[in-house]
């Protein structure tokens, strides 16, 4: 359940960057030399990274799956074969 909810905070951190980047982009369009863009920008990429090698960590320790109906598919294409 930590996994789960670490992945949704960092989802919603990924999201909050991505709008603030676009705010202070929408704001220093006259600014000459500001980076808060670049810099919130890199955030964004460092969340979503992150983000990333939880969700794989989770799939890697059995922690996530897949529960989707159509997301069994060797199951039945093996029960198919028999």
């Amino acid at each position: 359940m930590l996994l789960k909810i670490l992945i949704v905070v960092l989802f919603i951190g990924v999201i909050a960057s991505l709008t603030s980047a676009l705010n202070f982009l929408i704001r220093d369009m006259e600014v000459k030399g500001s980076k808060r863009t670049a810099i919130l920008l890199g955030v964004r990429i460092s969340l979503a990274a992150t983000l990333l090698l939880v969700i794989a960590y989770g799939i890697y320790s059995g922690q996530l799956g897949n529960t989707a109906p159509w997301g069994d598919h060797r199951s039945v294409s093996e029960e198919a074969s028999e």
